[in-house]
């Protein structure tokens, strides 16, 4: 008996209210994620130039490695 009430009561559980449809949520969070990978890979390019532009400034006889230091320590 407590089975059949617990499963009538569940039946009729309001959901809550959204400001929008699923989808639409969906959507926007799309949207603003590949905004955010956007703007990541604009400034990916800035980080590799201030590598080129300091191995043209200083005067290391060695490799400098990808984090811009020489690589023999």
């Amino acid at each position: 008996m407590l089975d059949a009430s617990l499963l009538l009561a569940e039946a009729h559980e309001e959901l809550a209210p959204l400001i929008a449809p699923a989808p639409v949520i969906a959507g926007v969070f799309a949207v603003v994620f590949l905004f955010l990978g956007y703007v990541v890979f604009s400034y990916r390019d800035v980080a590799n130039r201030s590598v080129r532009k300091a191995s043209k400034l200083d005067h290391h006889d060695g490799p400098i490695d990808e984090f811009g230091h020489p690589e023999k320590h």
